[in-house]
């Protein structure tokens, strides 16, 4: 960690990072009007603003030297490099997102548009609410087991009720349930990595929605082509 960006390796051919508490972007990075939808963006120009790009959750771009990012506090992001066709990708996906699969329309976009491989592609899942923390009602828990998720792996009921105050009730794991997204889409286990760092409990690193309230402010999750 370092410039109050944590930084990520998906290759040589590209940077990627989120930013973290406090931090200042290192150079302008185009973002959407986020609205946790499904659609995905192509972006084909440098003069595209964020004024262009209304109720989508996800860009791909081939444009050397321009970033494009999302922002979050909880939700997760993915980042998505394909090396082969010299492509990226940036994702929001909260639960709305996640349950519908963005993360998997946005592979399908790169593949529609660049000829992207899913299995050339490189995958970093940013930070997001952990699943420890992500406490919700049995009402989130059937939609996620009415889209086919793998239940015993991403959901789980806690009896008991401690001091954190997420405790007890049902849970969701946001992370491993965007990885089962991916994975279902074709990219390779070991190509999707999963930074692990929990936004409600790293608070002194990174923004909270649900610790902070909607009005904080966001993380930016960045990825550009060299």
């Amino acid at each position: 960690m370092d410039d109050r960006l944590y930084r990520y390796d998906l290759g040589e051919g590209v940077e990627a990072f989120s930013t973290m508490r406090d931090a200042e972007l290192p150079y302008p990075v185009l973002q959407p009007h986020q609205t946790h939808k499904t659609n995905v963006a192509v972006i084909t120009s440098t003069d595209t603003t964020r004024e262009d790009l209304q109720d989508t959750d996800a860009l791909v771009c081939d444009i050397p030297g321009f970033a494009i990012g999302v922002r979050t506090a909880d939700c997760i992001p993915v980042l998505m490099y394909d090396p082969v066709h010299r492509a990226v990708g940036a994702v929001h996906a909260g639960w709305r997102g996640t349950v519908a699969r963005i993360a998997a329309a946005a592979v399908s976009k790169m593949t529609e548009v660049y000829g992207t491989d899913p299995r050339d592609l490189q995958v970093q899942i940013g930070p997001g609410i952990g699943f420890d923390s992500f406490q919700v009602g049995e009402e989130l828990v059937e939609r996620f087991r009415e889209e086919g998720f793998p239940m015993e792996k991403i959901s789980r009921y806690e009896d008991t009720v401690t001091d954190f105050p997420m405790s007890g009730g049902w849970h969701i794991d946001l992370w491993t349930a965007n990885r089962f997204v991916l994975e279902e889409a074709g990219i390779p286990s070991e190509q999707i990595r999963t930074a692990g760092i929990c936004t409600y409990k790293r608070n002194d690193l990174f923004y909270s929605a649900r610790r902070e309230t909607i009005a904080c402010p966001r993380i930016i999750n960045v990825i550009k082509l060299k």
